[in-house]
């Protein structure tokens, strides 16, 4: 998927008018502390199933 600086002006554009210059920080810290929770729940549910495959 290949954004042009057309498309990423107009998705910050969009971001401050929905969200606030205020707002916005909060957002993308939340955002990335979802990811965040995200990624750590895959690569712990993950390692778990490793280990029950090799206890077979």
């Amino acid at each position: 998927m290949n954004l042009g600086m057309g498309e990423i002006a107009l998705l910050i554009v969009l971001a401050l008018v929905l969200f606030g210059a205020k707002r916005l920080p909060e957002v993308g810290r939340a955002a990335g502390n979802a990811i965040r929770e995200f990624k750590s729940a895959l690569n712990s549910n993950d390692s778990g199933q490793k280990d029950s495959e090799s206890d077979k």
